[in-house]
């Protein structure tokens, strides 16, 4: 009987899939998220309309990626989801909860006036700051491990709120709103993309010091992870990265001052490249950090094939329909409504 897995690395596949679907949705649903973090703060109600317009092409189409990282990881490691759900039940619903009340927000904004139009403001921002902030913590909690007895969760649905996860939901918050600013200053033009500009500066900061706290606290967490990045010949080889990640934040303070309008918005995507790549370096080859590794959570061979096939028909599609978006609504938004 033919079977993928008599040449294929299935366990490997999939989990690179599941990394690349969660990079592409904090990528993508990021700077919409930011875009809705920095909502009530703009000069104007024109400016709020040309934000809103940028990402109303694409916002609901970024979350096809939570999707598949989520249903993927049912699916194809059954054993991490069984654990890391029940563990993370009360971030993940409120995070869940902010999309819905950001997604209804967003399609009433555009039918409402005067008055009730503020009320639909604030609800896009908050529950795009509810999300985020949620998605933060998750990281950090995730990142600090979860207590495991054989099987099975062991802890309390309470263990992921402490110190360093509401630290690290602070600080995805600044960093979606770098990238939500960016994405404005590529896709707006005059007051809104000046102000994008100042905002871009500002929460730039606030990134880099998140960035330093959380890169020095991994070492601490975990000894295999002190040991990875501090033991020889390991420490020269992983070197360039906080040196390129450096770089990247010099470039990006550059351009915000040379007025550059694409540039910047790739160089925040690069910042957050750099520290997923870390991150994944840190954590490899767990998926349940510290306790399983994603060959230990694999599910059957038989049952990762079928859903590979699946996969490789609709992956494809989904790529497509996303590039093409993109292309067709491309160039600056204008304040005019577009529902």
């Amino acid at each position: 009987m033919f079977s993928f897995d008599s040449f294929l690395d299935l366990p490997l596949i999939w989990y690179g899939l599941i990394a690349t679907a969660i990079f592409l949705y904090v990528l993508l649903d990021g700077f919409d998220l930011g875009v809705g973090i920095l909502f009530p703060f703009a000069p104007s109600n024109k400016c709020r309309d040309r934000m809103m317009n940028s990402i109303a092409p694409f916002w609901d189409g970024n979350e096809t990626w939570l999707v598949l990282a989520g249903g993927g990881l049912f699916a194809a490691f059954p054993l991490a989801y069984a654990v890391l759900m029940p563990a993370f039940y009360i971030p993940v619903i409120l995070m869940l909860l902010g999309l819905i009340f950001r997604g209804v927000a967003f399609e009433f904004r555009f039918k409402a006036e005067g008055k009730s139009r503020r009320i639909w403001d604030y609800a896009f921002h908050y529950g795009s700051l509810i999300a985020a902030f949620m998605q933060g913590a998750f990281l950090g909690a995730y990142v600090q491990g979860v207590a495991v007895e054989g099987r099975g969760f062991a802890g309390n649905g309470f263990d992921w709120l402490n110190g360093f996860s509401m630290m690290t939901g602070v600080a995805l918050v600044f960093g979606y709103g770098l990238l939500g600013s960016t994405w404005l200053i590529m896709k707006t033009e005059d007051q809104t993309q000046d102000w994008a500009r100042k905002c871009a500066g500002y929460v730039m900061g606030f990134v880099g010091l998140f960035m330093a706290i959380v890169s020095l606290s991994m070492p601490f967490i975990n000894e295999g992870v002190k040991a990875l990045w501090f033991s020889l010949p390991n420490f020269f080889l992983l070197l360039p990265m906080p040196l390129l990640s450096v770089a990247i934040f010099w470039l990006l303070w550059r351009d915000l001052h040379a007025e550059r309008e694409s540039r910047p918005f790739l160089l925040s995507v690069g910042i957050f490249l750099m520290n997923y790549i870390g991150l994944g370096i840190s954590l490899w080859p767990y998926i349940v950090p510290y306790e399983i590794t994603f060959r230990e959570a694999a599910a059957a061979p038989a049952s990762q094939s079928l859903l590979l096939i699946g996969t490789a028909v609709m992956l494809p599609v989904v790529l497509a329909y996303t590039g093409f978006c993109y292309y067709v609504f491309r160039g600056k938004a204008s304040h005019e409504p577009i529902y």
